[in-house]
């Protein structure tokens, strides 16, 4: 059995990630490389997308989501915002309208009918058409009852319709997308014509294993946000090879062992939720030292902007921006070389030409806390 180090793994992912030369193509290519850029924070979308392009801006990102339709910004992964390629929108459908639904708390509880109901109900109200959340929500409470405008669904210090608990859900059974937006609302529509799916879990468990391997059925579960079993599952539809991480099982693709000659070097700055970080596991291996401590908001990762130094987490960072100004707050978990912090300007620089602003950055403390 092969055993790889977490140098080798570390630097193979961040290649594929295109985080240690930036990618070739277009934004399409990238998000599909991915796995999905995490939107819920969309400028951090733009951004996670935007640095592995020579030469892209936020612009750039925008137009393939907005104008040339190759993105689609929906319910992906744990059910959360991101963007993903138009493309493979239905395999994406495919595979994670199979993960098992569980069911909410009983004073909320929609049955399965109810829940088919309203899918249906949202994918005919937005045939041809882009509503806001208020316009989606009278549409779907008019087809189906009013059960489903029933408020029990705590949100926000208010409750938000019955219905809107399965809003993810019908995302992953393909009955909408995101919208452009109208002024400042959110809007919905439906999802684009694209080619036949031609595959599910098993395509899913491919694509991250390409991306994140070598990983476990639980890993990939986690990341996906379903039960082992359905991840057991998907990994028995794949041609896999057993190898060792670090002295742990794992799994690649089958004949998918090669790794690069040389560790990772070089600095690199990654936004909120980057998918680098939010795959990336072991968390002890990725986050090691202090910096499971200062980066990781219980566990959970992506909460906080990163600084990686030769791969690995090596600190946290934040902007604040004002017109076209970006102040840019870097705090390392150790002492930088005179070359790292020459390559941390450029990397400052870079934030700067994506985001299409005036950074400035400062080496120091960062007082904001973790993203909800």
């Amino acid at each position: 059995m092969i055993e790889l180090s977490w140098p080798q793994v570390s630097a193979r992912r961040l290649q594929r990630a295109g985080l240690l030369t930036a990618q070739g193509g277009g934004p399409e290519e990238t998000v599909a490389a991915m796995c999905g850029a995490h939107a819920q924070v969309m400028s951090a979308a733009e951004l996670s997308v935007g640095l592995r392009l020579n030469g892209f801006t936020r612009a750039h990102v925008r137009e393939a989501l907005w104008k040339e339709r190759g993105l689609v910004k929906t319910h992906g992964p744990r059910g959360t915002v991101h963007l993903l390629p138009a493309r493979d929108l239905p395999n994406w459908v495919n595979a994670l309208s199979s993960i098992p639904v569980k069911p909410g708390p009983a004073y909320m509880r929609m049955t399965d009918e109810q829940t088919d109901q309203v899918v249906a109900a949202v994918r005919d109200a937005l045939k041809g058409a882009e509503l806001t959340m208020d316009e989606l929500s009278e549409a779907v409470v008019a087809a189906t009852g009013p059960w489903a405008g029933d408020l029990v669904m705590p949100a926000f210090q208010t409750y938000w319709p019955r219905w809107r608990q399965v809003m993810h859900l019908a995302a992953h059974r393909g009955a909408f997308v995101f919208g452009a937006g109208r002024g400042r609302k959110v809007t919905y529509t439906a999802a684009p014509d694209a080619p036949p799916a031609t595959g599910g879990p098993a395509w899913l468990a491919r694509s991250f294993l390409w991306a994140y391997g070598p990983a476990t059925p639980a890993e990939f579960a986690q990341w996906a946000g379903g039960p082992v079993g359905w991840a057991n599952a998907a990994f028995q539809g794949v041609e896999l090879e057993e190898v060792r991480l670090a002295g742990r099982r794992a799994f690649v693709l089958a004949g998918d062992t090669a790794m690069p000659a040389e560790p990772p070097r070089g600095v690199r700055l990654l936004p909120y939720f980057d998918a680098y970080v939010v795959a990336g596991r072991p968390r002890e291996l990725l986050y090691a030292g202090d910096a499971a401590r200062r980066a990781l908001a219980g566990g959970q990762a992506g909460n906080f902007p990163v600084l990686l130094v030769d791969g690995n987490v090596a600190g946290v960072w934040h902007q604040r921006r004002s017109g076209s100004r970006i102040d840019i707050t870097v705090e390392p978990l150790r002492d930088l070389t005179r070359a790292q912090e020459e390559e941390l300007q450029e990397q400052v620089l870079r934030v700067g030409q994506v985001l299409e602003g005036r950074p400035r950055l400062t080496i120091g403390p960062v007082t904001v806390g973790p993203h909800a």
